[in-house]
């Protein structure tokens, strides 16, 4: 297997997409679409980002032996990514209900089935692939276990995107660079340290509020933080060499019809990690995976929905 310069561990997926009118309340049975069945998880998501826009990038994982690991592996192939360290096993492929309202905002329940399998021996025997390669995606569809040995191996830069939500262990939060988290999963981090207070901080030089946020989140321990806000934008906080925060740094959303909004974190992160790859500030990495992640929630499904950077440019010009 040729070095990559970004190597993505984590989770990869069936997702099982049905579009509804609105959200179930409890007791209540509504109609849906006819299922449609496409590529995702989010370590497969955001590796297929990656490469679409132009990065050397492999994945591991595991999925099964089945006709959804069969259509994951193509997914990842097709978008350039090395997929050797995809291992089949015996195990179903991690599968993800996920429902679409007309606003484009999802609801998704996962099945990790062969994901659980993506174990510490299983990357010790893959550990000359991710050890030195320049930077490392981590996310929480793998066992924590797992992404603590990785992040305690990596040589690398690591790009830890804390989602779903789950505890995490200081020595992982302490190599993060940057922690990418949203709104939610930030106030669940803080709720588990004991930080949650519920404030936000005033506006300031544009920015929608989540500078505090985002400086009590660095506070825990990352030496980055990249506080995701939506429509909003997002929020970076770094940290100072006298181990406090930098001021932080606003960058705008750029403004697009959503049209289902599943994969667009994924899309922001797999392009983050190619720019912060090739040498690009952390602002710069996240102008670029701003507009990455813009285009995409203009698409259906996770995977699909990524764009190269010729179509951003084509919708935005020329990016960082």
């Amino acid at each position: 297997m040729e070095q990559s310069q970004v190597v993505v561990v984590g989770s990869a997926n069936a997702d099982l997409v049905l579009d509804i009118d609105h959200r179930p309340a409890p007791g209540e049975t509504i109609l849906a679409s006819d299922v449609v069945t496409t590529p995702g998880g989010k370590g497969a998501n955001q590796a297929v980002a990656a490469g679409k826009v132009g990065g050397r990038v492999a994945f591991l994982g595991c999925v099964g032996d089945d006709d959804h690991g069969r259509l994951l592996r193509g997914s990842l192939e097709g978008a350039g990514v090395d997929a050797t360290g995809l291992r089949t096993v015996a195990a179903p492929t991690g599968t993800a209900i996920i429902s679409v309202t007309p606003d484009g905002e999802n609801s998704i329940m996962v099945s990790p089935g062969a994901n659980r399998h993506v174990t510490p021996a299983m990357l010790t025997g893959l550990q000359d692939v991710w050890a030195s390669a320049a930077v490392v995606v981590l996310q929480l569809e793998i066992p924590m276990e797992s992404v603590a040995a990785v992040a305690a191996g990596a040589t690398g830069r690591v790009v830890l995107n804390a989602a779903p939500a789950a505890s995490l262990p200081a020595e992982v939060l302490a190599v993060a660079d940057p922690l990418v988290v949203n709104e939610s999963e930030a106030e669940f981090l803080l709720a588990e340290a004991g930080a949650a207070d519920g404030a936000t901080s005033p506006d300031g030089e544009g920015a929608p509020g989540g500078d505090s946020l985002a400086a009590r989140l660095l506070a825990l321990g990352p030496r980055s933080v990249i506080l995701t806000l939506g429509a909003a934008g997002s929020v970076i906080v770094e940290r100072a060499p006298d181990g406090g925060a930098r001021p932080p740094v606003w960058v705008p959303a750029r403004r697009v019809a959503a049209t289902d909004t599943t994969g667009a974190g994924d899309a922001f992160v797999g392009a983050l990690a190619v720019r912060l790859a090739a040498g690009a500030s952390l602002t710069e990495a996240v102008e670029l995976a701003t507009a990455v992640a813009a285009v995409a929630v203009t698409r259906r499904g996770a995977s699909t929905s990524s764009p190269t950077l010729v179509e951003v440019e084509a919708m935005f010009g020329a990016v960082v």
